[in-house]
């Protein structure tokens, strides 16, 4: 009987889709565990051997809860609002909603290839429009809801009004804008319902209001941070400016302080929980005021050593901080302005991340010491953030590098504040081993001291007072694109108005473009029918807005991040029951939480703070009972790809222009090397017999492209033009150099040995057919290799298909545990998966020859006994430990263990497939139908270990001559010294090896060895 695991997984996979063999239930007597992947965006690259890596520890983990007698929930769906699907409409004219199904038919197949154990009744897609109405909910909550500090928790709106109508908001503890004003409760009573709304967006949790966003052109659309990398867009590529644009914004920094304490009770790890420390970034100090000079505006800053506050020597603003343009003099303005311009162009992280790079304007405008009414200049700089703090530092050079290096390079004064520290090198930044000086009523207090005196007597002069800052700020939630959610609002005189539950879903509109309009306004201001009807209560055509009862609705859509933060609750309820809620109490009580969270380290600071906020949001109102959404995260590492890459030679001529030396390029035939042909430093280098190549080449290239092999733009081309054809070829002789640059080729062209396919290669790179190769041994051209990450742009990506197909899918659920530890790197080689193959073979020989099952009912000896339970103990810890690369170690083991054995017996053999089935479903499976089980292993008891089968009675002692072993003797472990020996010497072995001798001595030590000696 063969193992036929094609068929074998093929026929599994469709036995657990037919009797849906993981539905969840929720009821039941069962302890329930959930565990969730990070669901994916279905591309339409598909999957690639990456990808798989946490899906298959959760559902390793999944089967093994399954086993241990739970109620797993274990779903899966799709992120499926994504810009990808609207960049490829906007190419093509082709929906979102067809690329993106297309994209998840594709998805679904190579996840079922891969035989996991998702209960997909609970499928849910952000961009169905049955769950994006619970989205559309959620958004209408928060906007209804503000946060009581006083109860420290969000509330409803209504609470808010009550107290407005009764007392004003003199008295309110709430966390809201800036500046706000104070009214009485007649005054309240008496605004207009216009006036009302516009003081209540100061306080909602969602609000409208213009703030500076990351603006990419190219894409059309604001971007998150962590959108951006290097200061392009993570897609594409694209430049990303600052621009100020009314975005609906969440008022993620009224949890701040829960943000972090909830840290604290989640089993995250140290790093993750790190990073999102850093990332709200909690500050305790003071805010101060300083009065502008000549203007009647005034400064707040936030420092956390106000201890310093008599060493400040001048101000700095953001660029963007709404003062700039009120205060900056006449004669400065021309120099503001181009710096303001040119810092839009630079995202915040460059700014964060750009340490050495000093810049900035002085304004022409002073703002006066609180304490010595001193004037203080007023700059402005690139590495002050408008949006963090209050855009403003109160620089003190002598206690602050950055601000040092500031005062250095613009010639401003730099007091010492500090008794008996040199500053005249770099600040001195020592909090805790300072004593002030020069500093009036704070001299000779150390830092906790003058800190405190500080804020004191900043709160006498009304210009200051102790306070805590957070780094985290509001989270823009708007996006100028088509294919996202569509807010539920309309707008009455400029006034957001929120459209009613029951008129849920609002589904986006047909448009004829998918790109921006070309006055500017977001891809929805395309549509013709996108107005809203308040009589009918029904989006209708644009031409009947009348601003009575027809009314423009919101043009922006929710960003990527709105789908995700709920996604987890929406699994626990069933298909049948979802539509009236977006989770039943009953579900929610549950479930709860997700138990085990799977998912890469890359969400730290988005998907997983957001997911957070919202959570503690909903927990407030009382729509869930719970306040963390994971309690146990895991960050799975990266699979990488092992890259081709081929060298191709860069030809120069050095030269000197403007006493700058420099290399003139010249275009030569495209030529490639191999690998050890060319060094590999990127260093120019001369080489006569590669110079003596591409004379010849440029001898047959010269008459008809002289001006592609020469740049025009360099003065070396005018005296080469001068001269015939022969004269540039003994011209450039001897004057040569070369280097390389590597390109990427696809990983499939290329063999085990590193060789590339020249005929593949230019099959796929039509356009390089006259190009020019160079062989080692005059026949093979080697590429180099790289691991890096895998990328389809990288042409590295291993397809998961082909590996199923050629391996089985069993296989690569092995071998991507086997690869190494979860959380860490690992490059993929597929020459390496034979390995995890051949032990499948060997696994299936051990309970099948060729005339079927060998498995019966023979009694287990002890060694197979001690196989068995040895391996069901360091299984079972490696799984609770989520070591899943040392259980295929043990798997191997164990099968070689009791194929030298010859284990034939079923009270051995069945419950090893148990252990082996979460890693290896299909072909566990199939073996224990074989053995008669007539329901799937799935729900099997997991084997229980018994200590006393590891248990050592004897001892195999091994027997030494002269040091040297000669044979082995199997002995009770309670045998004594004497009879040890007696017995060893009585052995006829031992008369052999003596030949009638009497030995000087005999060491014996009991459980270990015996050694004759003479």
């Amino acid at each position: 009987m063969t193992y036929n695991f094609n068929e074998i997984e093929a026929k599994w996979q469709k036995y657990w889709a037919e009797n849906q063999t993981f539905k969840a239930e929720n009821t039941s007597d069962k302890p329930k565990y959930y565990v969730l992947d990070m669901f994916p965006y279905p591309s339409g690259a598909g999957l690639h051997v990456g990808h798989p890596l946490g899906y298959i520890a959760s559902d390793i983990y999944a089967r093994y809860k399954r086993h241990k007698g739970f109620n797993v929930l274990h779903p899966q769906g799709y992120d499926s609002f994504g810009l990808p699907a609207e960049q490829y409409a906007i190419q093509t004219g082709q929906h979102p909603a067809i690329t993106t199904e297309t994209n998840i038919a594709t998805y679904r197949k190579q996840l079922d290839k891969i035989g996991f154990s998702f209960d997909w009744s609970r499928e849910v897609r952000t961009s169905n429009p049955e769950y994006y109405k619970w989205t559309q909910w959620i958004f209408i909550q928060l906007f209804e809801s503000w946060y009581n500090n006083d109860t420290n928790k969000a509330e409803n709106i209504d609470t808010l009004i009550a107290k407005f109508s009764s007392e004003g908001n003199t008295n309110i503890n709430a966390v809201c804008d800036d500046n706000i004003i104070s009214f009485t409760a007649d005054e309240w009573n008496n605004f207009s319902s216009e006036k009302q709304q516009e003081i209540l967006l100061q306080y909602r949790l969602t609000y409208l209001a213009e703030t500076e966003v990351n603006w990419c052109p190219a894409l059309g659309t604001v971007l998150a941070n962590d959108e951006i990398v290097n200061g392009v867009s993570e897609r594409g590529g694209h430049p990303v400016i600052r621009k100020k644009m009314t975005q609906w914004s969440m008022r993620i920094s009224a949890y701040a302080e829960r943000l972090l304490q909830g840290l604290d009770t989640i089993d995250w790890t140290d790093s993750l929980k790190e990073s999102q420390r850093n990332w709200i970034g909690k500050s305790v100090g003071a805010s101060v005021t300083f009065n502008v000079e000549n203007h009647d505006e005034t400064i707040e800053v936030f420092t956390t050593r106000p201890d310093t506050i008599f060493g400040v020597s001048f101000m700095t603003l953001a660029p963007e901080h709404e003062l700039v343009t009120k205060i900056t003099t006449p004669e400065q303005k021309a120099d503001i302005d181009a710096y303001i311009q040119a810092t839009a162009k630079r995202s915040e992280r460059d700014r964060m991340a750009d340490v050495k790079t000093i810049s900035g304007v002085f304004t022409g405008a002073y703002a006066e010491h609180p304490f010595t009414k001193e004037p203080i200049p007023i700059w402005i700089g690139d590495y002050v953030l408008a949006g963090y703090g209050t855009g403003a530092v109160m620089a003190v050079p002598c206690g602050d590098q950055r601000d040092y290096d500031f005062a250095k390079h613009f010639n401003i004064d730099i007091p010492n504040i500090f008794e008996g520290v040199d500053i005249s090198q770099e600040a001195f930044a020592d909090k805790d081993n300072t004593i002030i000086a020069n500093s009036d009523f704070l001299n000779g207090m150390n830092y906790k001291k003058a800190t405190k005196r500080a804020i004191f007597e900043l709160e006498q002069i009304g210009q200051g007072e102790g306070k805590t800052n957070y780094r985290l700020r509001d989270a823009v939630f708007s996006r100028q694109r088509y294919w996202g959610e569509p807010f539920p609002v309309y707008y009455v005189n400029g006034m957001p108005q929120m459209i009613e539950q029951k008129h849920l879903p609002i589904t986006l509109p047909d448009v004829e473009k998918y790109l921006p309009t070309e006055s500017g306004e977001p891809p929805l201001g395309r549509a013709d029918v996108w107005a809203w009807d308040t009589q009918s209560n029904q989006v209708v055509s644009n031409d009947k807005i009348d601003d009575k009862t027809v009314f423009p609705l919101e043009l922006n859509t929710m960003p990527g991040w709105a789908g995700s933060s709920w996604y987890f609750f929406r699994y626990m309820e069933e298909q049948a029951n979802r539509g009236n809620t977006f989770a039943s109490e009953e579900a929610l009580q549950y479930w709860e939480n997700v138990d085990l969270y799977i998912g890469g380290s890359e969400h730290a600071t988005g998907h997983l703070l957001y997911a957070r906020f919202w959570t503690k949001f909903l927990k407030d109102r009382s729509f869930v009972g719970v306040d963390e959404p994971f309690k146990k995260l895991i960050n799975q590492g990266m699979i990488l790809g092992t890259s081709a890459k081929i060298k191709s030679l860069l030809v120069g001529i050095p030269f000197e222009e403007n006493n700058i030396k420099t290399i003139f390029p010249i275009k030569t035939r495209l030529t490639f090397y191999s690998k050890n042909l060319l060094p590999n430093n990127n260093d120019w280098f001369q080489d006569e017999e590669i110079e003596n190549s591409v004379i010849e080449t440029l001898s047959e290239d010269l008459s008809e492209n002289f001006d592609k092999i020469f740049a025009s733009n360099y003065s070396i081309t005018e005296e080469l033009r001068k001269k015939s054809e022969l004269e540039v070829i003994e011209f450039l002789k001897g004057k040569l150099v070369f280097n390389h640059v590597s390109f990427h080729v696809d990983v499939n062209f290329v063999d085990g040995n590193d060789k590339l396919d020249i005929e593949k290669f230019l099959e796929w790179r039509k356009d390089h057919k006259f190009a020019l190769f160079h062989f080692e041994d005059g026949k093979n051209l080697y590429v180099e290799r790289e691991v890096e990450k895998m990328s389809k742009s990288k042409y590295n990506v291993v397809n998961p298909d082909n590996i199923c197909e050629q391996y089985g899918a069993d296989s690569l659920r092995l071998y991507e545990m086997f690869l190494g530890p979860l959380e860490q790197a690992k490059p993929w080689n597929t020459a390496g998966i034979t390995g995890v193959h051949g032990f499948l073979k060997k696994l299936w020989k051990l309970y099948n020859d060729d005339n079927g099952s060998k498995v019966n009912q023979a009694e287990p000896t002890k060694d197979n006994l001690k196989t068995l339970h040895k391996t069901i103990k360091k299984v079972e810890e490696d799984i609770e430990n989520f070591s899943f690369n040392t259980s295929v170690s043990t798997f191997m083991i164990a099968v070689n263990e009791l194929t030298t054995q010859k284990c034939t017996s079923k009270a051995v053999l069945e419950p090893l497939l148990v252990l082996l089935s979460p890693y290896a479903p299909h072909i566990t499976e199939e073996l224990w139908s074989q053995l008669g089980n007539t329901q799937s292993i799935a729900t099997a008891p997991f084997p229980k270990f018994e200590e006393k089968h590891l248990v050592e009675s004897s001892k195999n002692y091994p027997i030494s001559f002269n040091g040297k072993m000669r044979f082995t003797l199997e002995l009770p472990l309670d045998m004594s010294k004497d009879d040890i020996e007696k017995t060893v010497m009585a052995h006829k072995k031992t008369q052999e090896q003596l030949q009638g001798r009497t030995p000087k001595k005999v060491i014996v030590v009991p459980g270990k060895i015996v050694n004759i000696v003479g």
